[in-house]
């Protein structure tokens, strides 16, 4: 009998960035509008299973650029029940970029983000290497 394997891979069209902070949440996505002129929003928290017997709730900010079409996401890596991205509990804050993003603007982005005192780093990060990475499909 021939055995047939189904191989599935996630499609991960999206660019994630790390970022380590001290700050809560909205004090950050205050200072990020202000040095890189975005103008993220508080939305509905973003509710995901983490398997640990419940759902758990995640800050969630959303900036939409019209004139690019590109979607800009700051997630909260801690949430009520643990973190989203758990092997990178290091990392206090994740902006996800998705739809077209250009290698310049995106080290713009970086390098804007690293000038905020506030923040301790901010570097870019393989969504393709993370275990959890289911958990940032939405």
């Amino acid at each position: 009998m021939n055995k047939k394997v189904l191989k599935f891979e996630i499609d991960l069209d999206f660019v994630l960035i790390a970022i380590t902070s001290s700050l809560k949440d909205y004090r950050l996505c205050f200072l990020i509008n202000r040095a890189l002129n975005f103008n993220f929003a508080k939305i509905d928290d973003l509710e995901i299973d983490l398997n640990i017997g419940g759902q758990s709730y995640f800050s969630f900010y959303n900036f939409n650029r019209d004139d690019s079409e590109t979607d800009y996401f700051f997630i909260s890596n801690k949430g009520t029940d643990g973190y989203l991205i758990p092997e990178m509990n290091k990392t206090d804050y994740l902006l996800m970029i998705k739809n077209y993003i250009d290698e310049n603007d995106l080290e713009t982005i970086i390098t804007g983000l690293n000038r905020i005192p506030e923040i301790v780093a901010a570097v870019k990060v393989d969504p393709k290497k993370i275990k959890s990475r289911e958990n940032l499909l939405f």
